[in-house]
């Protein structure tokens, strides 16, 4: 936006510009933490539950900022500079952000569902970025605050938006939907996340096509082969593209070069340098979704997905760390476990579980049943993390079973434990702090 002046960015948001000399250039960058300011950026004032972040336009400007969107109780307070009066700051970076996706003209490939939404927002930045300029939401800017700031973030002449919608009631994916414009809409799944708010996975499946009912005449409609509650809603003028198994896009087949797949149609093989079946799964959403701008992806692929989500890492004295302590919720606490038991490489499996939260009435069983899941993944370690964890050790069977109160007793629980040519899963909800297990076996096991 370094092109637009004061008189432009006040009307994209749908403020007032106060008087001001205006600058000889736009703002380089948007931000609302007044400590991140440097030179020419634009500070959005925000009002939060405890503070409003427009008290601290003035310090913005003295850093340099170009320019301040606050509110009318500090808007008339701010000494000199470029400063917008703006009824509701946030309604104010959300109309900035769809004004600059509407600058851009890119195409905007919006990814939502249950779980996996960041892997297959990383697979597919990696398909696309050899044959678009390809902008990807970075880590979980993918909120009402999150979104605008990715898009925000895009430079002029990005050819292709990838962004993460996050979910937790219903008419948010619809909100984030009317900020982004998307033209291709993807549907990772649909599982029993969030069910404290919305009750039941009907409801799940009606939040997430609201994403479905953004999407234009002409847009394209991603979505699971096997997933029944998503038909009631399909839209009539998008092109419906199912993935996984008797879809549009599919694995064929697993071999040592790497993965093949039908594309409606056509056989194409890939190398992406992973095995697990979920990922296989976000793989085929993100080959469809590539194939709806006209990126034809083949061969060998560099994929680096997001750290906490599922990475490997190899520890001193011949361990292996799976952490995957990002998030967690039914759907991928069971394909986490199934990826564990069928991995043949392990000496023992061991699985790190903490509680999976937001799951309403239904969390005890859902807990219960991860003791299930971990004997058919053939765990001979099963270590949980927090009261509703707990319940997963009353399933469990085969193997040992050990109960911690909270993430450093299980890190001082398990150290000890730790044989050459183990295999950790580290996995529950971020509220149980799982990282922090994760975090002390890569120090125990590098001073070991």
């Amino acid at each position: 936006m370094k092109d637009w002046g004061p008189q432009r960015i006040a009307h994209a948001v749908g403020g007032r510009l106060l008087g001001a000399e205006p600058p000889l250039a736009g703002p380089l960058r948007v931000v609302i933490d007044s400590r991140e300011v440097t030179p020419g950026d634009l500070f959005f004032g925000l009002v939060g539950a405890q503070d409003d972040g427009g008290r601290f336009a003035t310090r913005a400007l003295e850093a340099g900022a170009w320019g301040v969107v606050v509110g009318p109780h500090f808007a008339s307070r701010v000494p000199g500079g470029v400063v917008i009066e703006s009824q509701d700051p946030l309604r104010s970076l959300q109309a900035l952000a769809r004004a600059w996706r509407r600058e851009l003209a890119a195409q905007v490939i919006a990814i939502t569902g249950s779980t996996g939404k960041t892997s297959t927002k990383d697979i597919l930045s990696a398909l696309l970025a050899p044959h678009r300029r390809t902008v990807a939401s970075p880590l979980n800017l993918n909120t009402e605050i999150g979104l605008p700031l990715a898009i925000l973030a895009a430079p002029a002449g990005s050819e292709v938006l990838v962004l993460e919608l996050a979910m937790r009631g219903a008419g948010q994916i619809a909100e984030l939907a009317a900020i982004c414009e998307p033209n291709i809409g993807v549907i990772v799944n649909i599982g029993p996340a969030h069910l404290e708010q919305l009750g039941s996975l009907e409801a799940v499946a009606a939040a997430k096509a609201e994403l479905l009912a953004a999407l234009p005449p002409g847009g394209t409609a991603i979505i699971p082969a096997d997933e029944p509650l998503l038909e009631a809603h399909l839209p009539s003028g998008p092109r419906i593209v199912r993935f996984g198994t008797g879809g549009d896009v599919s694995v064929t087949a697993t071999t040592d070069e790497g993965v093949e797949l039908d594309v409606c149609g056509a056989p194409r093989q890939l190398e992406p340098g992973f095995r697990s079946a979920h990922l296989l799964s976000d793989l085929c959403a993100a080959v469809a979704a590539a194939e709806a701008i006209g990126v034809a992806v083949e061969g060998e692929l560099a994929i680096e997905l997001t750290p906490l989500r599922g990475e490997r890492i190899e520890l001193a004295g011949g361990v292996t760390l799976i952490n995957d302590c990002y998030n967690a919720n039914p759907l991928s606490m069971r394909a986490a476990l199934a990826e564990l038991g069928g991995d043949a490489g392990a000496v023992r499996r061991i699985a790190v579980l903490g509680d999976m939260l937001e799951l309403g009435a239904a969390a005890q069983g859902f807990h219960a049943a991860l003791g299930e899941q971990a004997t058919d993944a053939r765990v001979l370690i099963l270590v949980t993390v927090g009261a509703l964890a707990g319940l997963a050790g009353e399933t469990f069977v085969g193997g040992d079973h050990f109960h911690a109160a909270d993430a450093e007793e299980a890190a001082n629980l398990l150290a000890p434990l730790l044989q050459r040519g183990d295999l950790i899963l580290v996995k529950g909800s971020r509220g149980v702090g799982l990282e922090r297990v994760a975090r002390r076996l890569v120090l125990m096991r590098a001073g070991s």
